[in-house]
């Protein structure tokens, strides 16, 4: 009788924009631990997965994919602007195959003690069948935040920022859902607080 295969622990980061989480994830990868990139994943499989693509034009037509057969993202954001029941829609039909996606993902690294899943939304560990064993959130002070997406992103202005931060959810929510925080504020060392986690998850599999 063969032994069920050992798989990787799977570790969510995510926090709000400017956070640093992407940082953070290029922490981790510097130690050997592979990073999945959930939102960049997203936008392959719209393009790519035949099946998403299929029901996504069930959903809201032909024109989702435009012309040349890509994704437009412009249309479909036109689409479901003011209208949460068919975002939720849409979203139903891309979340089940980016976790499908991910654990396929995770079974190639089944002699790492974990792997690390980045997303700009993820839920609380195990909540909605996310497959994640355990959250890490960044945070980091609102002002501090809006100087990094406008020193990334000058094109956008402070009021486009805040917008942004006003439709995403609370830090006070993410804190909630976190087993642990990481905190990239310019006043804490952020490579220690990696290290740290890095030694708890690398331990977790023994």
């Amino acid at each position: 009788m063969s032994l069920p295969l050992k798989r990787p622990l799977l570790i969510g980061v995510t926090g709000g924009i400017g956070s640093g989480k992407t940082t953070v994830c290029r922490i981790f990868e510097a130690f050997g631990i592979p990073v999945y990139y959930a939102d960049d994943r997203a936008k392959w499989l719209v393009d790519h997965d035949a099946i998403l693509k299929a029901d996504i034009t069930r959903l809201l037509g032909p024109e989702a994919y435009g012309p040349t057969g890509y994704y437009d993202r412009s249309w479909v954001a036109a689409q479901v602007f003011g209208k949460p029941d068919l975002l939720l829609q849409l979203n139903a039909l891309i979340h089940p195959r980016v976790y499908a996606d991910t654990a396929l993902w995770a079974s190639d690294f089944s002699e790492k003690p974990y792997v690390i899943k980045e997303a700009a939304l993820l839920r609380a560990a195990g909540e909605d069948g996310n497959n994640l064993d355990k959250l890490i959130v960044v945070q980091s002070p609102l002002e501090l935040r809006i100087q990094r997406v406008h020193k990334r992103d000058p094109h956008r202005s402070e009021k486009e920022i805040k917008n942004i931060i006003s439709r995403q959810i609370s830090d006070e929510e993410r804190i909630e859902m976190a087993d642990y925080v990481i905190y990239n504020n310019e006043t804490q060392l952020l490579i220690p607080q990696v290290i740290r986690l890095h030694e708890i998850f690398s331990r977790a599999q023994e």
